[in-house]
């Protein structure tokens, strides 16, 4: 091992696009896709946060655009860290995403908290138009990897 160097971060870019169902049916889907892109390639990025916030993006994405058309999970491994998108036709931004709300979320409501958790669990996330609809996303930074003993 060189001086101060304590893990290594991927070299390498990879990233996967997929077509998911739009239904709740998704929401594993697009969280095993995810777990398993981190966990194969040994990519530094927090694998059950990435998972639970692509959970919440997917799930919103289904919830709250109409139609049947599916939507798509795009997944890019940098070596900074890992970005999760999702596309939906629907081009209206995603609530309160980027800004904080000036209430809490009901404490007796099943609902509410998915854009909280994104903006408190991610290094920035965001919303951009596409030809067909919006993409959602959100990044996550790598984390050293435990150091090994030599």
């Amino acid at each position: 091992m060189n001086g101060s160097a304590l893990y290594e971060r991927p070299h390498a870019s990879a990233s996967w696009r997929i077509a998911l169902p739009h239904s709740a049916a998704a929401v594993p889907v697009a969280r095993a896709l995810v777990r398993t892109a981190l966990t194969e390639l040994e990519h530094g990025a927090d694998s059950d946060t990435a998972e639970l916030l692509t959970a919440e993006l997917v799930a919103n994405a289904v919830e709250h655009t109409a139609g049947d058309a599916p939507i798509e999970l795009v997944v890019e491994l940098l070596p900074t860290g890992c970005q999760v998108e999702v596309h939906d036709p629907d081009p209206a931004p995603p609530g309160d995403l980027t800004r904080p709300v000036d209430l809490a979320p009901d404490p007796w409501q099943e609902h509410g908290r998915g854009l909280l958790l994104i903006r408190a669990l991610s290094s920035s996330c965001g919303h951009r138009p596409t030809e067909s609809g919006k993409a959602v996303w959100f990044r996550l930074p790598a984390v050293p990897a435990p150091r090994r003993p030599e």
